[in-house]
């Protein structure tokens, strides 16, 4: 009898369990990349908040940790993203998928697809995902509401069998997932698998300091809101002393919280106030913000890692998804899949008893 919990996901990336762990920027770095990827799921490295430099030491870090394949998330519109690009294909032969949101083109989904690499956008409307479908891509990855950072309106549950019946490639279902149930629902709705980010930050090889974890877990869903205030796209975030400054914020504040972010992505990234803006667009993909917003769009990245990397909860935002509410321990990658999994096929065996 054929199991239900390998599936496409599982034949075509590699890996052993339906399971994906997403690329959070500044948290999907080489420990847990490599963490994920041993115990079984399919990891992506978070390079869309690196360097060309970041990338390649970073990926070859991957590479020496395990030699399981991994996939890689990019933004097109990064500095630097042609020459990621180019690393991506360079190691080709343990780098089995991509990751990106709205960006690339057919003609560089198409080298990717030259190159054996599946391209796996993550996506949160029918529209979006018809639309990469077009493009070629071989799988989409599909967020629902409840998923964390940028967010749409519509849940899982309705957006997910809204994708699965307009599009005739493999989905991934993503947001509001933690747990052996979750997969098992996901899978009956047509998915073949999940992708999961809060639950994979929530673990000892994630690289999010203990003072950030700590505030994570204290966190329950009445703590977790959604915003528009960062970056005038809705975002979903735990809240913490900067965001509640931010939400009450007026056009004076907001101005000079983007110059504060900017200047410190300047001091570390060398970029120019120019390239913010256009970064910013980008990001957004509304072609008309307000300037303050569109400063601080390019900026995120430096907000995140002020909780994420330095431990700094009170001038930094924290992403989360829904689930992060009912998140109370962190355990080993290995011991997440291992419980994952046992719940999962423990689910099937319910369903399946006799009456």
């Amino acid at each position: 009898m054929t199991d239900p919990l390998c599936t496409v996901l599982t034949e075509r990336l590699g890996c052993r369990v339906p399971v994906i762990q997403t690329a959070m920027g500044w948290i999907a770095e080489p420990s847990l990349v490599i963490a994920s990827s041993n115990a079984g799921a399919f990891g992506f490295l978070g390079a869309a908040v690196m360097t060309p430099d970041e990338c390649r030491a970073k990926i070859l870090a991957v590479r020496q940790g395990t030699d399981r394949p991994f996939g890689v998330n990019f933004h097109s519109f990064q500095p630097g993203a042609d020459a990621i690009v180019d690393l991506i294909l360079a190691n080709r032969e343990q780098v089995r998928a991509v990751s990106f949101g709205r960006g690339p083109n057919a003609k560089m989904i198409g080298r990717f697809k030259d190159a054996g690499i599946l391209c796996i956008p993550t996506v949160g409307a029918v529209k979006h995902a018809q639309k990469m479908v077009e493009l070629g891509v071989d799988m989409v990855t599909v967020q629902g509401g409840e998923g964390g950072g940028h967010t749409g309106s519509v849940p899982t549950t309705v957006l997910l069998p809204q994708v699965l019946d307009a599009v005739q490639v493999p989905v991934i279902a993503s947001g509001g997932f933690g747990d052996g149930r979750g997969l098992v629902a996901a899978l009956a709705y047509g998915a073949v698998g999940v992708a999961m980010g809060t639950r994979f930050l929530l673990t000892r090889e994630s690289p999010v300091p203990e003072v950030t974890k700590a505030a994570y877990l204290k966190a329950g869903t009445d703590q977790i809101i959604v915003t528009t205030r960062l970056d005038g796209i809705p975002q979903r975030m735990v809240r913490t002393p900067l965001l509640d400054r931010i939400e009450k914020s007026g056009p004076i504040g907001m101005w000079l919280r983007a110059f504060e972010a900017g200047r410190e992505m300047k001091r570390q990234t060398g970029a120019s106030w120019l390239h913010f803006i256009k970064a910013a667009r980008g990001m957004t993909g509304h072609g008309d913000v307000p300037l303050r917003q569109a400063m601080m769009a390019a900026t995120m990245p430096m907000l995140i890692q002020k909780a994420v990397v330095d431990g700094d909860i009170a001038h930094g935002v924290m992403a989360t998804g829904v689930v992060g509410g009912r998140i109370t321990e962190v355990p080993s990658c290995a011991e997440l899949i291992e419980r994952i999994m046992t719940e999962a096929r423990a689910r099937l065996l319910a369903l399946c008893a006799p009456c």
